[in-house]
């Protein structure tokens, strides 16, 4: 039998998510020979404000990108959410910019799940996130701009993003079974920093919609980019079948 190729995938993270990265390495857990590495750049509130912002602006997150180059990662993933009120333009840039700086190819949580929703033909999104009403108002818009209405959403009203980390499936239950009592083509759990990924496959049993969530898309698609099956990934959901080819 011949030995798959080792695959090195680098992550970029928000400095204060606790949850992504063993998400991340759970997700890889069965294909030993494909591993993440994680380089941070500094995020501690989510809003948008000025301050806030700033904390996404593309030389802070390049900086964390040339980091990888050192583990000679065969891909860049930005593993986050900021896309969803910066626009969709943000992470098309950040990742030119990356690759241009690194020579690896990249792509983001973002990019990712807009890839899944296209493949999946959804116009009415189901949107469940961590935050506060202005930034929601800024991703619903996004997405209507695409032509993708995501106005069945639940929030939080929360921006502190260290805490996001320690909701369980207490919180979101009720906030995935309220979008898709509305009607909706798929959800989305619109944060990197939900440890909510390892619910999906209940969701998607007991709802009969595709959950997908913002840790798993960007692992799905820079796998896809390099050529993996992921469709041997088991226990994450339905997107793990969908084919970019």
């Amino acid at each position: 039998m011949t030995t798959p190729k080792r695959l090195r995938i680098g992550i970029l993270v928000p400095s204060s998510n606790t949850a992504l990265e063993p998400l991340t390495n759970s997700i890889l857990s069965s294909l030993p020979h494909i591993t993440a590495h994680f380089s941070r750049f500094a995020v501690t509130t989510i809003g948008l404000s000025s301050s806030a912002l700033s904390q996404f602006e593309p030389h802070k997150l390049i900086e964390a990108a040339q980091l990888l180059v050192h583990a000679d990662v065969d891909i860049i993933g930005w593993s986050g959410t900021s896309a969803g009120w910066l626009g969709f333009a943000a992470d098309e840039e950040l990742c030119r910019l990356i690759t241009e700086a690194t020579t690896i190819p990249a792509t983001t949580s973002i990019l990712a799940l807009n890839k899944a929703l296209k493949k999946l033909g959804v116009t009415r999104l189901g949107l469940v996130t961590p935050y506060v009403e202005e930034v929601q108002e800024a991703i619903i818009r996004n997405y209507g701009a695409i032509g993708v209405d995501a106005s069945v959403e639940r929030h939080l009203s929360r921006s502190d993003n260290v805490k996001f980390a320690g909701l369980g499936p207490e919180t979101f239950d009720p906030l995935v079974e309220g979008v898709v009592k509305e009607g909706v083509d798929a959800v989305t759990i619109f944060c990197t920093n939900l440890s909510a990924a390892q619910y999906v496959e209940r969701w998607e049993r007991e709802h009969g919609v595709p959950v997908l969530d913002s840790v798993a898309t960007v692992v799905w698609d820079a796998l896809r980019i390099c050529g993996v099956d992921t469709s041997q990934i088991r226990g994450w959901g339905r997107l793990m079948e969908i084919d970019t080819s």
